[in-house]
């Protein structure tokens, strides 16, 4: 075993030497072979196959520039990114996110992620992320078109429902991708749904698309309280963040019982005792596109607190579902100090691996990223089959699949968790869960 050990800390430094400055993507490959001794030891063809070094090595990245107009008529120059990590078990499929924090580690760190939490559906999906350093946000209707144009202009050669199928993520909804889209097929002729997820039912998106990432990790979290015996029915609970993913997982905790008692956005955080009130959050966010302060003017029973943490309000259940390492060692031992039994992440790696390790020597339930937030693009596998079939499901249909879908998610994970002496780990069990996927379809795939 230290052999074993030895050989992963060799394999780490390799890609820290060979991607220098993109702290995420060495936070997210750390993450996961830190765990995969166990899975060498007891399969050692994948070490001679060299699967985790090729697994770090994406297939394919492209930087491209993004050049476009603003109302004033001033050209702008942002800086594309779509990185074709993995497509061992299926075309790419990942999201795009518009935010002025994007840099190629961003996006590699991302698409990293995704080939596990991918591989985890049990779809036949691969793993990519892309992206720009746009900021949409104060951008008009027509600027974020232009733009959206622009940046498909030259993205397009590079995909297709065979290839690589882009979804939303930060800053890229429903708009954004219908912009998208038709520039796609204004590019190429063909009116191919299946290339992009996350569109309107209007127009071949899946119902319960935008519902799926945060409904997911409900129920992740749902199954995890099972195995002891318990549920969300009566929890307190806090929801970082107050974008689709959020907004759902609170819609979902409320659904199963929970009140959520706090929400939060890049400004501070809403704390509202009695519960959130769904229907006010929605409209400020999804409706008038506000910041979060607003929702304090219009209940005057909950506090705004500017700049604040979220981890500070005392909660069972908490849902880390704003951006990556947002939850960090302090903000953990003050959620276990708090009182607080169960995490499960919307966002991706949202806490920090000090959080991480908090978590497990306390004994929290814990619940990663790559597993409990796999709803989002398992519903844009189904998506996909829709488009591929010229059908439409309903909502009820749709989420069904999605809850079935999470079930398996948790139990291949506590399972694998189990058979590796780790019993309720789920770092460690998705983590191999992933893996074992992936590196199954490299071998049988031979030198590629």
């Amino acid at each position: 075993m230290p052999d074993v050990q030895k050989k992963v800390e060799e394999i780490y430094q390799q890609v820290v030497r060979r991607n220098p400055g993109e702290l995420e993507f060495h936070q997210a490959v750390k993450e996961v072979i830190d765990t995969l001794g166990p899975v060498l030891k007891k399969y050692p063809h994948y070490a001679e196959h060299k699967v985790i070094e090729r697994i770090c090595e994406p297939e394919r990245q492209i930087i491209f520039r993004v050049p476009w107009q603003d109302d004033s008529g001033e050209v702008q120059i942002n800086r594309g990114f779509r990185v074709q990590f993995n497509s061992v078990l299926g075309p790419y499929k990942g999201g795009l996110r518009f935010h002025p924090s994007v840099l190629l580690g961003t996006i590699k760190f991302l698409g990293f992620e995704q080939v596990f939490k991918n591989a985890l559906t049990g779809m036949p999906i691969g793993g990519g992320k892309g992206g720009s350093d746009f900021d949409p946000k104060g951008r008009t209707d027509a600027e974020v078109m232009r733009f959206c144009q622009s940046f498909m202009t030259e993205l397009h050669r590079h995909l297709g429902e065979h290839t690589d199928v882009p979804a939303g993520d930060i800053g890229v909804g429903a708009r954004e991708i219908g912009y998208l889209f038709g520039q796609y097929k204004r590019m190429t002729n063909r009116y191919e749904s299946g290339v992009l997820t996350g569109k309107s039912p209007h127009w071949g998106g899946a119902l319960v698309r935008r519902e799926a990432t945060g409904y997911g990790a409900v129920y992740f979290a749902e199954e995890m309280l099972k195995t002891k015996g318990d549920s969300l029915a009566g929890k307190v609970c806090v929801v970082s963040g107050a974008g689709n993913v959020a907004i759902y997982a609170i819609e979902k905790i409320q659904q199963l019982g929970g009140t959520v008692v706090a929400c939060s956005d890049s400004g501070g955080v809403i704390y509202h005792e009695r519960g959130i009130e769904l229907d006010t959050l929605k409209q400020i966010k999804e409706v008038e596109r506000k910041r979060i302060s607003v929702y304090a003017d219009i209940h005057h029973d909950a506090k705004f607190i500017p700049s604040g943490s979220i981890w500070d309000i005392p909660c069972q259940v908490a849902m880390p579902s704003a951006t990556q390492n947002e939850l960090d060692g302090t903000a953990a031992k003050k959620l276990v100090s708090n009182g607080c039994i169960a995490v499960s992440e919307g966002a991706n790696m949202p806490t920090t691996p000090e959080g991480v390790r908090v978590f497990q020597e306390s004994g929290v339930l814990y619940a990663p990223g790559k597993a409990a937030n796999a709803g989002g693009v398992a519903t844009s596998a189904l998506e996909m089959q829709q488009n591929a079939t010229r059908d439409a499901w309903s909502f009820e249909h749709t989420e069904r699949r999605l809850h079935e879908i999470m079930i398996e998610i948790h139990r291949a994970c506590y399972e694998t968790s189990a058979e590796f002496g780790a019993t309720g780990n789920y770092v460690l069990g998705a983590n191999i869960v992933g893996f074992k996927r992936v590196a199954e379809a490299m071998v049988a795939f031979g030198l590629i």
